[in-house]
């Protein structure tokens, strides 16, 4: 390898104290070297496959997937940045991995998306490409230290966040990673101390403060995927999940195509906060509610749970309770929501993994559901001089249906039972003016009966789950998304009264809920 120059060997010093230092923050001790697992799994011997066909560093390998997917393909679904596989293999116009690796191994785009060997093998095609178009020799590409510059490549980003990225695979290498993936396997990858050769990047300052969160990074979104100024004042928060890796996600902002943006990220494994649009502007990330809130994006994917870390819950609650004194937001569930919760949404995150009642507990908050004022655990027996929030989902759902229940104001006076008693009298129920499990199982219901089966996902499926609990007398987490416990609560109700039992809500189904049985 070349003689490195002094000043180059200062960098490098630096670098291996910096990356020390964010693996005790990220891990709260020095990790351990550990043995490399044994390769007879299926993804230890991918990584090591791999890494022989390209000369590629094994552990460097894993790191990247590590960084980018927690080593799970996700059966082929794609990113938010289109990306797919353990090595988030990406098609989108900033960035072509998935192509470039279709090139490289002769495999089909289908087949990279899918299958995790090949996805593997791609990957470190692709990294391969980019050592090689850096010049890196023989020798060079033995010292993963060397590879830091294709790693931020592989990135497809540019300044600050590729440097946040590689910053972050350098962090896994320092601090070392055990991962047991779907099936029992365990992946290692020793720790051990890094100095990487930032080469040009080393002048990328990733260090720059936000103005409006003085803890938190700024690195700003393309100015096309936001916009300045708000036309509402700020009276939520909406808590998202990244669906891909956390610089990953803030390089996507600053992708002209992507039209998307948030207030804030977050890092599951510690924590770290950047901020790419400032608060006084109305970030892309929740549609409708865009004007009147803040939205913070979590790394990670809704159906792994792995990613929702202590670091992550406490660093987000923290920011939130700060967002909440600075607006005089209420700390409760109606104005810190889902993105799934959010009105008109079609997005299912953060999904069931995330965990409300402890992060509302550690905002000092109200865990209590029901962001949309129509969520509840149970639905409980309203009538003739009812008061309170369940009252407010009845006449908000008579009036949405027609049927005039007068102002949404939680009392239960004469012109809502008049509008229940003509609701229970269009849907054949007992016109007792008494809102009981039948009448709400009609109201939750009510609406349009699109064909519903595992996987699907939006405001039908909210409606379905909220029916099913009225129904079931059990709750269904209304989170939008049709996972294996709606469909169970499906073929539970379906076996209930009589329909044929699939699990899948077609008109019998649908019929059934909106005549209250």
């Amino acid at each position: 390898m070349p003689q490195r120059t002094a000043a180059r060997a200062r960098a490098r010093a630096c670098a291996v104290a910096a990356l020390t230092a964010a693996a005790l923050l990220a891990t709260g001790h020095p990790a351990t070297a550990a043995p490399h697992a044994d390769t007879a799994g299926p993804l230890n011997r991918a990584f090591a496959e791999a890494a022989r066909e390209y000369g590629v560093p094994r552990d460097l390998l894993a790191a990247v997937g590590y960084g980018e997917s927690r080593l799970d393909g996700h059966a082929g679904t794609p990113s938010q940045a289109n990306g797919y596989g353990v090595m988030h293999l990406a098609s989108n116009p900033a960035n072509r991995s998935l192509e470039k690796a279709a090139e490289l191994t002769g495999a089909s785009a289908a087949k990279l998306r899918r299958d995790t060997a090949a996805n593997i093998l791609g990957g470190a095609a692709v990294l391969r490409d980019h050592a090689d178009a850096l010049g890196l020799d023989a020798a060079e590409r033995r010292d993963v230290d060397a590879w830091y510059p294709a790693v931020a490549r592989y990135s497809a980003a540019g300044g600050t966040a590729a440097v946040l990225y590689a910053d972050a695979v350098y962090t896994f290498l320092a601090q070392g990673v055990s991962a047991t993936v779907p099936g029992g396997e365990e992946v290692l990858v020793p720790s051990r101390p890094v100095a990487p050769d930032k080469g040009a990047l080393a002048a990328s300052d990733a260090h720059i403060l936000s103005t409006d969160y003085p803890t938190a990074l700024w690195v700003p979104a393309y100015s096309g995927n936001y916009v300045v100024g708000r036309k509402a004042a700020v009276d939520k928060v909406v808590i998202h999940t990244t669906q891909g890796s956390y610089a990953g996600s803030i390089s996507w902002y600053q992708n002209p195509a992507s039209q998307v943006s948030a207030h804030y990220t977050i890092r599951s494994s510690d924590g770290e906060v950047t901020q790419s649009v400032r608060e006084k502007d109305t970030a892309w990330h929740a549609g409708s509610a865009n004007s009147s809130s803040v939205g913070i994006e979590h790394e990670g994917y809704v159906d792994n749970p792995a990613w929702y870390t202590e670091a992550m819950y406490r660093s987000s609650a923290a920011l939130t309770k700060h967002l909440a004194a600075r607006y005089n937001i209420p700390k409760n569930r109606s104005h810190i929501i889902g993105h799934s919760e959010a009105p008109g949404a079609t997005h299912t995150d953060p999904g069931p993994n995330w965990d409300w009642n402890h992060y509302m507990q550690l905002i000092g908050g109200d865990p209590a559901p029901g962001g949309d004022g129509l969520t509840f655990s149970s639905y409980t027996t309203q009538k003739s001089g009812s008061t309170g929030p369940q009252v407010k989902a009845v006449q908000t759902l008579l009036n949405t249906q027609g049927y005039e229940a007068g102002a949404v104001d939680g009392s239960f006076g004469p012109t809502t039972t008049s509008a229940v008693q003509a609701f229970q009298r269009a849907r054949s129920l007992v016109a007792d003016g008494t809102v009981g499990p039948k009448t709400w199982t009609a109201l939750l219901s009510a609406g349009t009966t699109p064909a519903l089966a595992k996987g699907a996902s939006g405001d039908a499926v909210k409606r379905l789950q909220r029916a099913l609990t009225a129904a079931l007398g059990t709750p269904v987490n209304a989170d939008g998304s049709f996972g294996p416990a709606t469909e169970t609560a499906v073929r539970s109700y379906q076996t209930g009264r009589g329909l044929t039992v699939d699990g899948k809500v077609g008109p019998a189904t649908w019929g059934a809920l909106q005549s209250g049985k």
